[in-house]
Formats: C-alpha cells, sequence, structure tokens
C-alpha cells in the first residue's frame, strides 16, 4: 500500500490521512471534454447526436443539470478545477499562463491521503509554450503523466510522458488515451491503493474536420436541425461545423463507453467516483457568435454526471443544484471523504447531492475577466459580470447592464429583457446577488488589462497571451516533432 505522505509548500493545508485505511476510499475516474455543450447530448434531448454510452451513463449517474462554467474558457477552468478558487485568486484568468506551482489543488490532496495519481492528455495550465516539456515540479502532484500542454492537431497529436520522452498518440489522439487510461485502470485493480486518474480530452472542440471519417459520414446523412438563435445567415456554415462537432461527441461517447468497461472489468465499479463534464460550451453560431467567453447558455452551460454505486446505486437521479467551477474540487473532496483546504473559494455540494442537505444554490457568479483579442475583442467581446441562478441569466459589462434572460420561458435566449421596464425589479435583484458574490470573491470588477498587468502578463499587439512554443531545454521544438 501507498504510504501517505504530508503536502508541503502550503502553509497551513498540511495534514495526514495516516488514520484512514486506503481500501475504504473511493477510486476517482474524473474525464473532462473540451468545448462540450450540454445541449448536445442524447440524455438532454438533442436527437440528432449519438451519444448511446454517455446516455447510458445518465442513467447510473446523478445529473447535475444546472451545471455552469463560470468563467467559459479553457485555462481559468482548469485553474478553478484543480484549486476551487475563482480565476481572480489562482491567477490563471486567461489562457497559456502557469497555475502556481505551490497551489493547494486536487492531485496533491490525493497524494496526501495515500491515492495513487494519473494525468492523461491536454493540461493547459503551464504557460512555458504548448508543446515543451513540463517537469514534474510544475504537474501540481500527478504521477503518472501522459500529457501535452494543449494541442487540436487529434491526428498527429504528441505527449510527454514521465520521463523527457516526447512521443506521438496512435491515429486520433482520443481513442489512444483512452487505451492508456485503460490500461491505468486494469494495472491498478489489485492494488491496495486507491486512484485519481483525469482524462483531459482535447475533443470536441475545433477543428471539425479531423474528427474520424467513419462518423462524419453519419451526419453528412442526417438532416441536422439548427438552433433557433443562429441567424439564418449562418445556418449552411452551422451544419457544416455540426457534422465534424457531432463525430467528436460521438468519438467522445465511444470513449466514455470503453472507460466504464474497464472499470467493469477491473471490478472496482461499485467504489469508483465517475465523473463527465466538460470545460465549457460553444456558441457555433448562436446568437451570431462562434467561440466561447460569453454569458449565453450554449457558452456557459455544461453536462455534469456523477457516478458513484457505493453511495446512490444504479439509478439515474437528477439535482438542480447549481455548481460552478470552483465547486467542484471541495464537492469531489467531501464525496471522496477528504479534507477540504481553507484555501478553497468554492461551495460544497455534497451534503446537496447526498440528500443530506436541502438545495440552498441561488446563483453562480459569471465572469470574463479579459477577452481574448485574436477571436473576442475585435469581434465585440467585451469584460463582464453577471449571475446565473435556476432560471435567469443576468450580465453586466463595463458600460452598465447589458443582457437578461428568462431561460425558463426564452429557453433559446431570444428576447434581451434588461431595457425592460416590467422587469426592472428583477434586474435589481440580480445585480444586488452579483454584487453580492463579487464582494465574497473580492473581485472589484476593472478592466481587463488592470488584471494583466498586476499579474505582470505580456500579451501581444491583440491583448492576447502568445501562446507559440519555445524551446526545451535549448533544442528547437520541431526537434522532437520529427
Amino acid at each position: 500500500m501507498k504510504s501517505p505522505v504530508l503536502l508541503t509548500g502550503i502553509g497551513a493545508m498540511l495534514f495526514s490521512c495516516a488514520g484512514a485505511k486506503s481500501a475504504e476510499l473511493p477510486n476517482v475516474v474524473f474525464v473532462l471534454a473540451d468545448e462540450l455543450r450540454t445541449q448536445d447530448l442524447g440524455y438532454n434531448g438533442n436527437t440528432d447526436v449519438l451519444s448511446p454510452h454517455i446516455d447510458k451513463l445518465a442513467g447510473e449517474s446523478v445529473n447535475l443539470y444546472n451545471t455552469v462554467s463560470g468563467t467559459p474558457v479553457c485555462s481559468p477552468y482548469r485553474g478553478s478545477l484543480l484549486t476551487g478558487q475563482y480565476p481572480l485568486t489562482h491567477g490563471v484568468f486567461v489562457n497559456d499562463v502557469l497555475l502556481d506551482p505551490e497551489a493547494a489543488s486536487l492531485p496533491k490532496i490525493f497524494n496526501a491521503a495515500g491515492y495513487e495519481t494519473a494525468y492523461i492528455g491536454k493540461w493547459h495550465l503551464d504557460g512555458h509554450g504548448r508543446s515543451t516539456f513540463i517537469p514534474e515540479e510544475r504537474r501540481q502532484g500527478f504521477e503518472y503523466w501522459k500529457a501535452l500542454e494543449c494541442t487540436h492537431d487529434y491526428n498527429n497529436s504528441w505527449y510527454w510522458g514521465n520521463n523527457d520522452k516526447f512521443k506521438k498518440w496512435d491515429g486520433y489522439d482520443a481513442f489512444a488515451q483512452t487505451r492508456a487510461a485503460a490500461n491505468y485502470i486494469h494495472e491498478r485493480k489489485d492494488s491496495e491503493s486507491p486512484f485519481f486518474l483525469m482524462i483531459s480530452y482535447g475533443i470536441p472542440h475545433t477543428p471539425f474536420d479531423q474528427a474520424p471519417e467513419e462518423y462524419k459520414q453519419i451526419y453528412r446523412e442526417k438532416e441536422l436541425s439548427i438552433r433557433p438563435n443562429v441567424p439564418e445567415e449562418y445556418h449552411e456554415a452551422t451544419r457544416n461545423h455540426l457534422i465534424g462537432y457531432y463525430a467528436h461527441i460521438t468519438a467522445l461517447d465511444r470513449c466514455v463507453g470503453e472507460l466504464q468497461d474497464a472499470i467493469r472489468e477491473a471490478g472496482i465499479e461499485d467504489n469508483t467516483i465517475f465523473i463527465f463534464t466538460s470545460d465549457h460550451g460553444y456558441m457555433i453560431h448562436s446568437q451570431g457568435w462562434f467561440h466561447k467567453q460569453v454569458p449565453y447558455e450554449e457558452s456557459i452551460h455544461v453536462p455534469f454526471l456523477l457516478k458513484y454505486p457505493e453511495k446512490f446505486g444504479q439509478q439515474g437521479q437528477t439535482s438542480g443544484a447549481l455548481m460552478n467551477t470552483p465547486d467542484i474540487m471541495p464537492t469531489l473532496l467531501s464525496l471522496s471523504g477528504l479534507p477540504v483546504p481553507d484555501t478553497v473559494e468554492g461551495d460544497d455540494l455534497s451534503g446537496i447531492i447526498t440528500g443530506h442537505r436541502p438545495d440552498d444554490t441561488e446563483a453562480v457568479l459569471l465572469a470574463c475577466h479579459h477577452p481574448f483579442g485574436q477571436w473576442q475583442r475585435k469581434r465585440g467581446g467585451k469584460e463582464y459580470r453577471g449571475v446565473r441562478t435556476k432560471r435567469y441569466t443576468y450580465a453586466h459589462d463595463l458600460e452598465g447592464p447589458w443582457l437578461l434572460f428568462d431561460n425558463l420561458n426564452d429557453p433559446y435566449q431570444l428576447n434581451n429583457l434588461v431595457a425592460c421596464e416590467d422587469h426592472e425589479s428583477l434586474r435589481k435583484r440580480l445585480h444586488a446577488k452579483m454584487e453580492d458574490l463579487l464582494e465574497r470573491t473580492g473581485d472589484e470588477f476593472e478592466p481587463g488589462m488592470n488584471y494583466i498587468n498586476r499579474w505582470n502578463y505580456v500579451v501581444d499587439d491583440t491583448e492576447t497571451i502568445p501562446y507559440v512554443d519555445v524551446n526545451f531545454r535549448g533544442i528547437p521544438i520541431e526537434t522532437f516533432q520529427k
């Protein structure tokens, strides 16, 4: 059995779980998709998409259907996921910057409890170039390592192993990463130590044309529906995008099925927490936007399925509790029977999920701290803060109230009520809730460049953090890609 260790370098958050038997602790498999909006899964009513394994998982899980990516972009989500903090606290409020190696993060806490920890796939928290070697001290405590900072070249995809060997995934990387994860699970079926495994896929993020041909062909032959909030002039382009996007989703669905099979074959299903979620959604021309980083439902609303047979059995359940990204870490730690560090800002929702406390969630904070210049600022992207409740979305930009939607009566957000006199009292209530959350998180809502300067980040002439590859030990990165 692996010996529990003490965390170091994170101040008062030192603890030991030596008194707990590792065999009593659950394994954790955390599956993270990239740019998967919750609206595009079969169990959520999309009849165009084939996602049978994810749909089956939903029937065996607690479905937290009000899960929100409060800062809907890659690196900020990942920083909040691992630390339980809001982006202005951990500092990763933009892509391609480094998460503090001394952070009190999920894998370090699992390590301290005697867990074996593993990471496979996209990292996007190193800030030293998207193909550069990530040394052990910048892996946040993950031990087993098959990862790359970031790539979306899915059929020519590379990774760094535990050593400094640069290796290529065989074929479509999501399938190869799933095989690696399945092998990791099988190799630990007889271990006395529990494990925490994260698989971070690049799909269904663009480019859509890199999806497997067999899956793209499925959707070429279907008459695909267009969301009502996509302007007419984008319909043809949207259909073309959906062919590849849905093909990636069906490929992802295959991966989820294979991971579930591996867990069952290893005989550890009953005591394994399995989470399936996404870092944020994707607009794909809804509201005339293509990317993310905006407060619309297609951008912020993500799936969150939590399967834990030992606690919840095999019957599908639903929870309307509002979950924001910083809430995931404390919730997962509590469900695993582990302490939550006092550095965490998110809320522990485990009591709500297990039925030991009523759902008292009211609103979650929405924020864009610095819109990326290359595909947001020049297209009208802007800083905003807001709230998402179980019914409403409210957003305020630097100039004043911007958006107000009744998502119950207007699920496609076609009717902006922000200037409607009949809804003035509602807007004021939501604005007050937003201000409460901003005060709680220490967010004074300043222009994005203020934060860039405060953290001493360097941006290019589009106000974007450069993410070109840098050299590895003085050797051009191209050397390792030959």
